[in-house]
């Protein structure tokens, strides 16, 4: 099975969470089955292996898993963006808006150095805040991001559209109609 159709096949489709009318994409089943998992983060390192970033920053929380996997596989540092409060260290903070409300993610400031090449990692692209808030905060500590990368799009919600258009290349495996 081509790895695009296999990835898309794996994700879970929960009708109605965490609110009614709302088709979430669940990736744990696709995290808890080794092939796929394989699969899925060799695609990921085969797009960036020549063109390799000085780090890869992933958001809260699922983004950490694919980021600090994809880190490990091309020899690089791992920069995690958090929820707001959960950092230990002197943060920077972006407030935005998603899907279902606001929220604040942080950063700490000494997690990249001016001129740093970044890809920016997560599991989805609803509503593009949560990337465009993690862009925003590596731009702000000088790092350049490369490309903002997730496994799923929504392309309705669009996303990816306002990323794009705020200047952030974008790369995404699969996508589902409808939210």
């Amino acid at each position: 099975m081509d790895p695009r159709a296999l990835i898309k096949h794996t994700i879970r489709t929960v009708p109605d969470w965490p609110e009614p009318g709302v088709m979430f994409r669940d990736i744990t089943p696709l995290l808890a089955n080794p092939r796929v998992f394989r699969v899925l983060i060799d695609q990921f390192v085969h797009r960036y292996f020549d063109t390799r970033p000085d780090a890869i920053a992933g958001l809260d929380a699922r983004g950490f898993i694919i980021g600090s996997v994809l880190a490990y596989e091309l020899n690089v540092g791992f920069v995690p963006i958090r929820k707001k409060g959960k950092l230990p260290f002197e943060t920077v903070a972006e407030t935005y808006e998603l899907e279902y409300g606001n929220a604040t993610v942080e950063m700490h400031t000494d997690a990249v150095s001016p001129g740093q090449r970044v890809v920016l990692i997560d599991d989805l692209i609803a509503t593009g805040g949560t990337m465009g808030a993690g862009k925003r905060l590596l731009e702000r500590l000088g790092a350049r991001v490369v490309e903002g990368a997730a496994i799923v799009d929504l392309p309705e919600l669009g996303g990816s559209k306002r990323l794009r258009d705020a200047g952030l290349a974008v790369f995404t495996l699969v996508d589902f109609a409808g939210h």
